[in-house]
């Protein structure tokens, strides 16, 4: 491992250890008002009133109930608080709207003392039963099937874990009630998707994914789809050392990575992600600041495992043994990225070493394709940058194919862009998908769980197997440590055995930024808090 490999897994680490035992639209200058111009006028010390946020696309929603992407994470996490949070800088578990709970020795039931007197924006309470009311909703049978990671954080009655309870003793204290004992569930408490408290006034109004109400730094303006979504300081908000910073905040929608860098770098916009190794130079060139660290995501392609070309083993075998996976990642990606060996990024687990991944054998690939008489299959993909993949889902799926073409097999290639892709793979047949991840929590389950998950959101693949759903069931009830360690280690070896995906790549945490930003971070988890970010006018 790289020394920048050693200091990440060290500090997930010192993460992990404070827990103890307690998952890009519109053209540049669309028709939004300039960063450089909404920012003119500054506040008091040179501070400029606007910070202007850059993105791929547009959120799919601003309810975290209804979405399980980082686009709508990134301007959620700004709205809402959670019940608990994460350190600025890692997965460590800290209080927020809620100390730290207790939680009793049989690992079931967790006490949240909240804080006293927290409004609302639209001036309600949030109390504990405006908790229990958020979280109520996503809970068996109250749930719906448009909540993609309600099972994902609160467990399904049906798998006898995740949340049997939610009981709101008095204003200010609230009692979980778990099936069976979840190490992840603490962890769980703070991601920016599904764990959220919206106010019940929305939920009621039932447009909380168009007019989101929160309790958190920023309150919501407006939305105009393709173009921007528009905040404003929470004058009022109830934690001192998170208040605003900055009066305004922008999401932009860029697609094109390259107007992104052209908006950063004429300073309509104060902050971009999306990066890719091709653009780095222009950036830092112009005297403009790169984020760079190691990522905490997995880029892969999912065969379709229940109908299909690749219902066999030995199909989904061919595929990967026809990608030259190492060669395809070091061409596209150069040093921003690196080849997956594992499911979970190298610096959260050594499992790296004990995993082997189907080697590049293209001979053999056309072998068993001429064998199984699989001349043709469908490829569906995302046109847009990813978290994962820098470079959009277009030019991978390229890649891919060139390579099945030297192994005899046509790949049809279909792309969408990101919100309508996101319901085809759960409506369409298709062969196989270009998907991704980012870690919402640090947690190895996190990531394994995906291949367990009954939400074709999650599983696009819809790998379904008794034993690895087992696996999973013990590593959510099991300590941290060797042992639960050795449950995620033969995840990973079943993952490669089975070939669910084609693992491809773990890829840097990229922004880039103007020099004038202070206090901008890129966590993790892909979020972006903006809360202490100041620009100098």
């Amino acid at each position: 491992m790289s020394s920048m490999a050693d200091i990440s897994r060290r500090r997930f680490i010192e993460a992990m250890g404070a827990v103890g035992s307690l998952g890009i639209m519109g053209m540049a200058g669309c028709g939004s008002q300039r960063a450089s111009e909404a920012g003119s006028s500054s506040s008091e010390g040179g501070v400029a009133d606007t910070i202007t946020f850059a993105q791929g696309a547009d959120p799919r929603g601003l309810d975290p109930a209804y979405v399980d992407d980082g686009e709508s994470a990134k301007v959620m996490c700004n709205i809402y608080d959670t019940l608990l949070r994460y350190d600025t800088e890692t997965c460590d578990v800290v209080a927020g709207l809620s100390d730290m709970p207790e939680i009793s020795e049989d690992g079931l039931t967790y006490t949240f003392k909240l804080h006293e007197g927290v409004k609302f924006h639209d001036g309600t309470d949030c109390n504990a039963e405006a908790v229990k009311a958020s979280i109520d909703r996503q809970l068996e049978p109250n749930r719906t099937e448009d909540m993609p990671y309600a099972s994902f954080v609160y467990g399904a009655e049906d798998s006898n874990s995740g949340v049997a309870s939610v009981e709101a003793q008095d204003d200010t204290t609230l009692v979980i009630t778990l099936r069976a004992a979840s190490t992840p569930f603490i962890k769980n408490m703070a991601m920016a998707l599904a764990a959220p408290i919206v106010a019940p006034s929305a939920i009621e109004a039932g447009d909380s994914n168009e007019n989101p109400i929160g309790s958190g730094p920023y309150k919501f303006v407006s939305w105009e789809k393709g173009q921007n979504v528009v905040l404003e300081a929470n004058e009022d908000y109830w934690d001192d050392e998170h208040m605003p910073q900055t009066k305004n905040v922008v999401f932009r929608f860029i697609a094109e990575n390259s107007s992104r860098v052209t908006a950063l770098t004429n300073g309509e916009v104060d902050i971009i992600d999306g990066i890719d190794a091709s653009v780095v130079p222009t950036i830092t060139d112009a005297g403009y600041s790169l984020f760079n660290e190691d990522g905490m995501n997995i880029n892969y392609l999912a065969f379709r495992n229940d109908s299909g070309q690749f219902t066999s083993k030995e199909a989904r075998i061919a595929f990967c043994q026809a990608v030259n996976v190492e060669e395809m990642v070091k061409s596209l990606y150069g040093e921003y990225a690196g080849v997956a060996t594992s499911v979970m990024p190298t610096w959260m687990a050594p499992y790296v070493e004990d995993v082997q991944q189907t080697a590049y054998d293209p001979d053999a690939a056309r072998a068993t394709f001429e064998q199984l008489g699989i001349t043709e299959v469908s490829l569906y993909t995302y046109s847009n940058v990813r978290p994962y993949n820098s470079i959009g889902g277009t030019a991978l799926a390229e890649a891919i194919q060139g390579y099945l073409a030297d192994a005899g097999v046509t790949v049809n290639i279909s792309q969408f862009d990101w919100t309508t892709y996101q319901t085809k793979v759960q409506t369409d047949a298709f062969d196989c998908c270009l998907y991704g991840w980012v870690g919402d929590n640090g947690d190895p389950d996190n990531f394994m769980n995906l291949l367990s998950d009954p939400n074709p959101s999650m599983n696009v693949g819809r790998f379904s197997n008794d034993e690895y759903n087992a696996l999973i069931a013990q590593g959510l009830a099991t300590e941290e440590g060797d042992e639960r360690d050795n449950i995620y280690l033969q995840c990973e070896q079943m993952v490669a055995s089975e070939a669910p995906w084609m693992l491809i790549s773990h890829s840097r945490n990229l922004a880039g930024y103007n020099p004038k930003v202070k206090g901008f971070f890129a966590h993790p988890t892909g979020v972006v808090h903006l809360e202490g970010v100041t620009k100098s006018a």
